[in-house]
Formats: C-alpha cells, sequence, structure tokens
C-alpha cells in the first residue's frame, strides 16, 4: 500500500458529505473529505486516507472561516466521535439536514415532496436520554476511560463531561470512570449502557431512583466489593444500575431490587415503562413533538383502524388508540411486544393491540395481515421498510406516514410507492433527534 503523503495543503471547501464533512477538490478534480470544515471555507488541511474514488483529512487551521462557523461547545469536540457538527451553527445544522433528505430522495428514490415540512427541533443540549459508553483501561495513561469512541473508532474517547448526554449522566463521566477504575474488574468492563425516564419516587420498598439507569457489561464475575462500590456509586447518584454477564437476556438488576422505570406522554395521559436494554426514542422533548406531529399527518378519525408498524414500546401505538376505534401495533422483538400489551393495559387502552412479527419475512400467515386497515403508520429501523410495504395491500389504506432514521432508505422506499405503486409524496421534512451530530431523522407523508 503506498504511503498517505502527511504534507499540509490548501483546499477551497464547496460542498457537505452527508455525514457532516466538507467537500474540496483536489488539482486533479479527485474529491476530497475534510472532516471539521464547511462549505465556503478555505483550510489548510492533512491527508489520512485515501480510496480510489475520493480522498480524506483533516482540518488544521481554517484560513477564511464560514459565517456559519461557531465555537464548539464541547473542548473534546474534534476527538470524540459523539458529534460531528458543533462548529456548525444551530439553526444551520438542521438546513444541511433537510439537504440530505431531499437529496436522498431526489438522487435514490427519482422523487420529490410536493411540500417540505418545518424542520423539527427541539433543545440542543444535554438531550441524550439514551446511549452506550465504550469503557477501556489504558495502562500506558494508568487509568479507565468511559465515553463514546474518537473519530478512529479504535480508540475511546478521554473525556471529562458530555455536553449533549443529560446531565444526570453527562457530568458524572469522570467519577464513573473513577468508579471503573477502582473496581478489580476494571480490565473486564467493556460497556456501560445508560438510558433515563422519569423519576421514580419511594414505592415503600426502597425501590427511588432518579429514572438513569446504568447496565455494566462485565466478562467475569464481580466480586463481592465491586458489586458493593458500585451499589455505594448508584445510591450517592440516585441511579438504578443493572448487570449484563452475558446476552440480553442475562440483564438483572443490582440495585435497587426492583427498579421501575418509566417516562410520560404528557400530551396522551399516557405512561409507558420499560427495560434497561429496551429501544426508546433519544430526544424525550423531540419525541413528544414528532408524536403530535406524525398524528397530524396521518389525521386518523374516530371510526379508523390504523396498523403501525415497527411500533416498540407503543411509543405512537398507543397515542394513536387514544382517537380511534382500534390500533395494531407489530414489532419483531418479543420483548418489547409484552411491554407494549402492558402498557396498553396500565393506561386502559382496550383498543390497542400489539402482534410479535418480523417484519421482514413472509407475512402472509399473520392474521392481523387479513384485517382491513384505514391508515398506516411505520417507524423501521435504518434497513427500512421495502420487503414489507411489497407485501401489504395498499390500496386499502388513505394515508401512510413514514418516520425514518435513515434518508436513504426512505428515499429508496418513496420511489417504490411512487413509482410503483402510484402514490403521491405529499410532504417531507426532517426532525432533529440527534442535534450536532449528522444523523438525520425524517417524516413522509403518502396518499393515494
Amino acid at each position: 500500500m503506498a504511503r498517505i503523503d502527511q504534507t499540509p495543503f490548501e483546499v477551497a471547501i464547496t460542498d457537505f458529505t452527508h455525514d457532516g464533512r466538507g467537500v474540496g477538490r483536489r488539482p486533479d478534480g479527485k474529491a476530497i473529505f475534510v472532516a471539521g470544515a464547511l462549505p465556503g471555507e478555505r483550510v489548510m488541511a492533512k491527508q489520512t486516507a485515501r480510496s480510489r474514488s475520493f480522498d480524506e483529512a483533516v482540518t488544521l487551521e481554517v484560513l477564511e472561516a464560514s459565517a456559519d462557523r461557531v465555537a464548539p461547545r464541547c473542548r473534546h469536540f474534534g476527538t470524540c466521535g459523539g458529534c460531528a457538527l458543533q462548529h456548525l451553527a444551530e439553526d444551520r445544522q438542521i438546513v444541511a439536514k433537510q439537504r440530505v433528505l431531499l437529496d436522498n430522495l431526489e438522487r435514490i428514490g427519482h422523487v420529490a415532496p410536493e411540500r417540505v415540512l418545518p424542520a423539527l427541533t427541539d433543545s440542543a443540549w444535554g438531550y441524550r436520554r439514551k446511549g452506550r459508553f465504550s469503557v477501556r483501561r489504558v495502562e500506558k495513561k494508568d487509568k479507565t476511560l468511559v465515553g463514546f469512541r474518537e473519530t478512529d473508532p479504535r480508540f475511546v474517547a478521554d473525556i471529562a463531561r458530555c455536553e449533549t448526554v443529560i446531565p444526570q449522566i453527562g457530568d458524572q463521566i469522570t467519577a464513573l470512570a473513577a468508579l471503573v477504575d477502582g473496581l478489580q474488574a476494571r480490565r473486564e468492563i467493556p460497556q456501560i449502557e445508560f438510558i433515563a425516564g422519569d423519576a421514580m419516587p419511594d414505592d415503600g420498598h426502597g425501590n427511588a431512583h432518579s429514572g438513569v439507569a446504568l447496565t455494566f457489561r462485565h466478562l467475569a464475575p464481580l466480586s463481592e466489593s465491586d458489586r458493593a462500590a458500585i451499589v455505594a456509586f448508584a445510591q450517592q447518584h440516585r441511579f438504578a444500575v443493572f448487570l449484563q454477564p452475558g446476552g440480553v437476556d442475562s440483564v438483572h438488576p443490582l440495585w435497587p431490587a426492583d427498579p421501575r422505570l418509566a417516562f410520560t406522554l404528557p400530551q396522551w395521559n399516557l405512561e409507558l415503562t420499560f427495560r434497561p436494554l429496551d429501544f426508546i426514542q433519544v430526544n424525550a422533548g423531540l419525541n413528544g413533538r414528532m408524536i403530535q406531529h406524525a398524528l397530524d399527518l396521518l389525521a386518523p378519525q374516530p371510526e379508523d383502524r390504523v396498523l403501525d408498524l415497527f411500533a416498540g414500546l407503543g411509543n405512537f401505538t398507543l397515542p394513536l388508540a387514544r382517537s380511534v376505534r382500534e390500533v395494531v401495533g407489530v414489532e419483531g422483538e418479543a420483548g418489547l411486544v409484552r411491554r407494549a400489551r402492558e402498557n396498553a393495559e396500565r393506561n386502559g387502552l382496550g383498543n390497542a393491540k400489539f402482534y410479535a412479527a418480523d417484519l421482514g419475512k413472509d407475512l402472509s400467515s399473520e392474521a392481523w395481515m387479513r384485517e382491513g386497515f384505514d391508515r398506516l403508520l411505520l417507524d423501521p429501523p435504518r434497513s427500512g421498510a421495502d420487503f414489507v410495504l411489497t407485501q401489504l395491500p395498499l390500496k386499502q389504506f388513505k394515508r401512510i406516514v413514514y418516520v425514518s432514521c435513515h434518508p436513504a432508505s426512505l428515499a429508496r422506499d418513496a420511489g417504490y410507492l411512487v413509482r410503483e405503486k402510484g402514490w403521491k409524496l405529499r410532504a417531507a421534512g426532517v426532525m432533529d433527534m440527534f442535534p450536532h451530530t449528522a444523523h438525520v431523522e425524517s417524516i413522509a407523508l403518502f396518499e393515494p
């Protein structure tokens, strides 16, 4: 392999990649993607990688700055890989994400929305209530690191605090690293997951906690002294703590004995309980706004039967149940389906039914597939919903609302609905679920 030339070079930045890097051109016309650079800037850069179609580089110095450039709030920005856009003004970040969505729809789906929806935003700092910290003991530094991966994912970022994680956790990263560093098993803990709901009052059994839960993955049994140290830390910070010695099914509480985790959706007078590794939307403030946005677009009527695919815990299903005759939620993970049913029962919603089904496989034998529906809402994973869309009798639906965490798969599926099935892409827009990252959350409305 040829050696990469490390000589700094000057480059004009003319565009933005979908992952938040500036795009420039070599004198021979070859594209170069420059981390830390913005469109309209001239920068000094250093090459870090090469491929046949483009090179990669990092910004060393900004020679001519964009008017949209701001000082990153976090001192770890540029090293920690958790954020990609802190150097871009918040109001311009969402504009860039909207362009990513529209570019994908045009380039991949060969479609364009009749209307671009106003962007949905909420608080840009201290919003992240779910995530996973990597843990690594670094002997050369004589310390244990707890944090997100660096921009070079081989390494764990040495961070003191995180500005995007909710403060109850983001302000305690140094303390968490010190806790792990003092454990006998400090080399046997590869990751700590965090998740947060609402604070839980004392239920009379000593189970009060702040709503924040930490799950320690450990590769060897923990000693009694290690367990005691983790419990003391949990009690000090009012965290619920779980241990995970194996797969997902091995997760069990360490303290309190039976911690309850839940979050509310006050607009619909709902409470949803969850387990510490369950999927919940990362940004609580935006989640409530997103649900209302989706329901407004879907426009369900009191006599409607609604199908909600990739339903999870019932994040959309249960609010829908407040306003329609019946809603059916379908989800691939059996544990989430159980908890969704429990959430429906706990909230007194007898008109919400849930089924477990792998939505990437043949669904012809599923009883719910043969029931008539009026409207469809779906919130698939990054891979999208192409296979399930080909199986549904689409003519029964008056409207489809598609919530997406990956604009490329939405674009592909939009192309199928519009170009092959004759639907209209009435509207599409972005939602800033992950401010300061290049992640694009979007929503689209289709009508026959």
